[in-house]
């Protein structure tokens, strides 16, 4: 069902809310009126050079390491399907719905900036395809993200003549029965259009765009389970006042300090030893260190975001056809690397946000720092456990996204008989980090929810008023654990509402 939200293509910059929109599903996208006359110049090029027989790569000539191959020009658009053919090559567990929903709004952009050489009724086809939320089926595993994301985008394109794999009504079906029963006539593809559907970033950046959006929550939800723990481990508010992040001023350590002050401000907690000197001289790192930790996740944050920006506006086809000039150039802008070092480094962020609150965790746990707090959270601990093992699951986690943080964008392998002898291997940092993002608000949630159980013992004590709030929504789904009861579920419970933002809803965070 359409939400009645449009988003207009028009060939310029799409924005952050745009791509997560569509991602999300029941957003119509249309085609602006302007964009046939936009692309038509770089068209009459490619027929040109079809028509006289010009040496092109990729039009008149085969691809990679048979670049210098000469096509007739008879069979220029037969190679094209031949093209599509060849690489989808893909393999493993399917590309989640949302990516896939992205890649097709971000190749539809691209194309219609008027630099590839295609025609419109390319990029109309993708968005029926996309507005009547028939995904192609895309194998997760088989790009090394350069030259684009070859392997995923052959599939994604496949279906545009019918060839392939369509999900429908979340069933995988025969792309040609789909279309049919839809009334959707697949194209027959011309000179270049094959490969312009194949080469590009947007793979990559459809997993960042979205990957960001996703992390973006889970730091604003770091610095809410940290103000869970500082009530529940009677913690200082004093490490977290603006004065002390003024001498030190990160962008992100001083709005994570600022958001956890706010959060813990008017704690009747936080009150009872405010003054209390000999009761914790110095908290532990994990506690004040923490808008130092965050916040440096934060700046990795907005570094990528600039990258993210850039790529979204940006002509990542190849060869490129400078219309103005009357050019067809082979060049290099479908090279992930810019995307595929900021997918890295948001890994390693996103992974420092899980690490250092499972050390939160573990503090909560453990009666030797705790504060008072009995063993494991457990009101009868020894015939109870507690959640003693939530604390194993949190160190699984974060111990599986330290491997997951190695970078993958310094592993690459050369391809195409070696004329592709760099290659970025973006798409992999993006799948991990799609990993890591799933790990670490399992992480967090579960931080949150022994946080909750300590402030259970504080009683009659409350946190502050917007950590209250916090801790009834949680209670909500959530009660106090008092007997052992299996814990999983509930854990999935509280990382929904990391993901979805009812926590931070609850909290005020916007």
């Amino acid at each position: 069902m359409s939400s009645g939200q449009v988003i207009t293509i028009d060939g310029g910059p799409l924005t952050f809310q745009d791509v997560i929109d569509v991602a999300h599903g029941g957003v119509e996208v249309r085609l602006d009126e302007t964009v046939a006359g936009r692309m038509q110049p770089a068209r009459d090029l490619v027929e040109r050079a079809v028509a006289e027989n010009e040496t092109v790569y990729g039009i008149t000539t085969g691809f990679g390491a048979l670049a210098s191959t000469h096509i007739d020009p008879a069979q220029a658009a037969t190679m094209q399907v031949h093209l599509l053919r060849s690489h989808a090559a893909g393999v493993g567990p399917p590309v989640p719905a949302p990516i896939v929903r992205a890649m097709m709004l971000l190749r539809a952009r691209t194309l219609a900036s008027g630099y590839s050489g295609v025609r419109p009724v390319v990029v109309k086809r993708i968005l029926d395809l996309l507005n009547a939320d028939f995904l192609p089926y895309v194998p997760g595993q088989g790009s090394v993200g350069a030259s684009g994301d070859l392997a995923p985008f052959a599939h994604l394109a496949l279906p545009l003549i019918g060839e392939g794999d369509l999900v429908a009504n979340g069933v995988r079906r025969p792309a040609a029965d789909v279309l049919l029963e839809a009334g959707i006539e697949p194209i027959t593809l011309e000179a270049k259009e094959g490969l312009s559907l194949l080469n590009g970033t947007e793979g990559m950046l459809a997993y960042a765009v979205i990957g960001l959006h996703r992390a973006r929550r889970l730091v604003a939800a770091a610095d809410l389970a940290c103000a869970l723990s500082i009530g529940a481990l009677m913690g200082s508010a004093r490490p977290f006042r603006p004065e002390i992040h003024a001498l030190r001023p990160h962008p992100g350590q001083v709005e994570s300090a600022a958001t956890i002050a706010g959060l813990i401000e008017g704690s009747a907690i936080e009150a009872s030893h405010h003054d209390d000197f000999v009761h914790a001289v110095q908290d532990a790192y994990s506690l004040r260190c923490a808008p130092q930790v965050h916040g440096a996740t934060r700046d990795a944050l907005a570094y990528a975001a600039n990258t993210f920006t850039v790529e979204l506006g940006s002509v990542v086809d190849n060869p490129i056809v400078l219309h103005e000039s009357g050019e067809v150039i082979s060049a290099g802008n479908f090279h992930g690397q810019p995307l595929a070092l900021a997918l890295d480094m948001m890994a390693i962020a996103i992974t420092e946000l899980g690490s250092i609150s499972e050390r939160r965790t573990d503090r909560l746990l453990d009666p030797n720092h705790s504060c008072g707090l009995p063993a494991f959270l457990s009101p009868t601990p020894g015939i109870n456990s507690g959640y003693m093992l939530a604390q194993y699951t949190a160190a699984a986690l974060v111990a599986e996204n330290r491997v997951l943080s190695h970078p993958a964008s310094v592993e690459t392998i050369p391809t195409s008989g070696s004329q592709e002898d760099h290659v970025s291997m973006g798409w992999g940092a993006a799948r991990k980090l799609w990993d890591v993002l799933m790990n670490t608000r399992r992480v967090l949630a579960i931080e949150i929810l022994c946080a909750a159980q300590g402030l259970e013992y504080r009683k009659p004590l409350l946190p502050s008023p917007r950590v209250q709030a916090v801790v009834e929504r949680i209670r909500s789904e959530v009660p106090p654990l008092e007997d052992d009861r299996q814990i999983s579920d509930e854990i999935e419970q509280v990382a929904i509402m990391v993901a979805n933002g009812d926590l931070l809803e609850a909290a005020g965070i916007e």
